[in-house]
């Protein structure tokens, strides 16, 4: 068949088709369009292949593309193919060692762990908080003061840093006058003197954790603590009974 053929033929279809009234015929040609499928945007390594094909094809005899050029293109895409994958690689390792971190967090549910902070928490089932206190020297007296939300003086009282090192120190949860504070988080704030003169000491509180959460791959674990909120698996500076 000549290609003039093809042309009539396919005019002719079209003019059987026709119903005379070019509104009609423009609705009956829209309802008819095929609608492309949606494509992917990116690269597979099949189109590259083609790719590489069409150009090899397309080039110029007498002046072809140099071997180094296409092992250059083809180890690029390569080596981005083998990213890409790892990258994936990555994403379901994090996923699997985030899963398993939280599996081994769920053992410390009914414990308490130090955590870097100086705040903890005052309720029925603890009316007590411990904390440590980190003592660059040996302090002969440590003054230990309570605090409250509004950072107003609770009680006060000294423990002995003769020691050195980290010294614990447990409040019993009551105020100057004897009686128990109400529920709610409360400070604890150290100072002694060292090298002749008053310095701050950092100080770190026992909380109990309640429950875990499974986290992102970022963050890992996260321990939910009473009263306190929640704090990272990997901050956490140590783990004591219940």
């Amino acid at each position: 068949m000549s290609f003039l053929n093809s042309i009539s033929q396919a005019t002719a279809a079209q003019q059987t088709t026709s119903s005379g009234n070019p509104f009609l015929d423009g609705v009956r040609l829209q309802t008819n369009a095929a609608v492309p499928e949606a494509k992917k945007q990116e690269l597979t390594q099949e189109d590259f292949f083609a790719l590489l094909s069409q150009q090899l094809s397309m080039q110029d005899p007498f002046k072809p593309v140099e071997n180094d050029q296409m092992i250059a293109q083809m180890a690029s895409f390569s080596t981005v193919d083998g990213i890409a994958k790892l990258n994936d690689h990555i994403l379901n390792l994090n996923t699997v060692m985030t899963s398993s971190q939280a599996l081994q967090a769920s053992g410390l549910v009914g414990q308490k762990v130090l955590i870097p902070s100086a705040t903890g928490n005052v309720s029925k089932e603890e009316p007590n908080i411990k904390g440590v206190i980190s003592t660059p020297t040996k302090i002969d007296q440590i003054t230990v003061r309570i605090e409250d939300a509004k950072g107003q003086l609770v009680k006060s009282f000294t423990v002995d840093g003769s020691e050195g090192g980290n010294i614990d120190v447990n409040w019993d949860g009551l105020d100057a006058e004897g009686k128990p504070v109400a529920e709610g988080n409360y400070t604890i704030k150290a100072s002694g003197k060292v090298d002749g003169k008053a310095q701050e000491l950092p100080v770190s509180t026992y909380a109990h954790v309640t429950s875990v959460s499974l986290g992102t791959a970022a963050t890992g674990a996260i321990l939910n603590l009473r009263g306190v909120g929640g704090i990272k698996l990997t901050d956490v500076l140590a783990v004591a009974e219940g």
